[in-house]
């Protein structure tokens, strides 16, 4: 019997609570203001889930920062996922690189809901296929965690290797799984793979400078994409899709919240999923409140005497409002000491914080003795500028330039 209706499900990634770039504390809470705004982004993605009442929820990994969460930040986390589940809304927890410890025996940040058994959640810490029943029928979730190269280490044919010949070796292991789960799929129903780890072909934002560890590269091949709906995959920060609008979908959903100000322009939220049984169709939705990374660069070299009306000028046509701000101002040499940063800061009153003022001044062109093109002049003339340019007495610039052309002299004579 065909699917009536299609299978609702939100997709988002690498949410990272606990980063702290460009933030100050918040004196309500003692917490700082970015790392709300991480914990604002997940209360809006969870309010869009029951909102619409969704199937299913896949978070594709990296909860935290950080592999050992302070306890608020748990806490922080727990609330939102104990939201869905007691909103019956099925939610698929992956087990990311920052979410694994670096034992393997060690526990996860995400095994507590497991450990509770929560209802209506599944952390997925292996490759393994979950079927899912709700109420718009069955679909099929198989999980594949961030590769845990250490795991390969308890065997003793990997003991010895070297790393590169264990990233090869990870990357063989992971390839037959994929190749095992997609021969698990069921026809009849929709199938996601959920998936965090690196395409081949994927493009990085500014997510290197959280990365914890190396990165396994899986090929697109590997994926066996025809056993497949939609990919959900998380670890890159910048949404993008990596089958490039062909079917299914390989979507990394990125980052819900920007990390800096190379991330100033790209968008942040999340992925919602129809998913049907060989025509699944998904779309990126923007989130609304994600705070906003603003650059503004200000030309005064023309402004004269008053350069930083020409900064002013530049301020007022962005919304500063609650943004990260930063400014770039390129300023003449004389213009240098008549920049007011205090009216600047001023202006910026409405920003959630200042970055910095920064200035690019343009120095004058010219040398130490006061010429444009001493290349033309000859030696002596040179040296003469020299001592003139040192306020040398004019009596002592007579004896000093005789001597110097003694020298000259007999250099030359020595030359020839």
């Amino acid at each position: 019997m065909s699917q009536r209706e299609p299978i609702r499900i939100l997709h988002f990634a690498d949410l990272h609570i606990g980063t702290e770039n460009y933030g100050r504390i918040d004196p309500e809470t003692g917490l700082n203001q970015r790392v709300l705004d991480f914990v604002s982004r997940l209360k809006e993605v969870v309010d869009c889930a029951i909102e619409r009442e969704a199937d299913v929820v896949i978070f594709a990994g990296d909860a935290f920062k950080t592999r050992d969460p302070n306890v608020t930040y748990q806490r922080a986390f727990a609330r939102q996922i104990m939201r869905l589940s007691r909103a019956n809304i099925a939610t698929v927890l992956l087990v990311g690189n920052h979410d694994m410890p670096i034992m393997e025996q060690r526990a996860t940040s995400m095994d507590i809901f497991a450990t509770l058994d929560v209802p209506n959640v599944i952390v997925g810490r292996e490759e393994k296929l979950h079927r899912i029943e709700t109420k718009h029928g069955t679909v099929q979730i198989a999980t594949v965690p961030w590769p845990q190269r250490n795991r390969l280490l308890k065997y003793e044919e990997h003991r010895g290797m070297t790393v590169e010949q264990l990233d090869q070796e990870l990357e063989r292991i992971l390839d037959d799984e994929l190749g095992r789960l997609a021969g698990e799929v069921d026809p009849g129903s929709p199938a996601i793979l959920t998936g965090h780890f690196t395409i081949a072909g994927a493009v990085f934002g500014s997510e290197r400078s959280v990365m914890l560890g190396r990165d396994t590269v899986i090929k697109l091949s590997s994926l066996h994409l025809e056993a497949w709906d939609y990919v959900a995959m998380g670890h890159v920060h910048k949404h993008q899709d990596v089958h490039q609008g062909r079917y299914p979908g390989v979507v990394y959903s990125g980052s819900l919240e920007r990390i800096d100000f190379g991330e100033e322009h790209e968008p942040k939220g999340i992925c919602w999923v129809e998913a049907r049984r060989g025509e699944t169709q998904w779309r990126f939705e923007p989130l609304a409140g994600v705070r906003r990374f603003v650059s503004i660069y200000a030309d005064a070299t023309r402004d004269g005497e008053h350069p930083t009306d020409a900064v002013l000028r530049e301020i007022a046509r962005h919304d500063v409002k609650h943004a990260v701000v930063r400014v770039h101002v390129k300023l003449l040499q004389h213009q240098e000491a008549m920049l007011r940063t205090r009216a600047i800061e001023e202006a910026l009153e409405g920003a959630h914080l200042i970055a910095g003022i920064t200035r690019d001044v343009q120095r004058d062109v010219r040398s130490r003795i006061g010429i444009r093109n001493p290349e033309t002049l000859s030696p002596q003339a040179l040296l003469e500028r020299y001592f003139l340019s040192k306020n040398t007495p004019h009596e002592h610039i007579t004896e000093l330039m005789r001597a110097a052309s003694e020298i000259m002299d007999a250099k030359d004579g020595q030359a020839t």
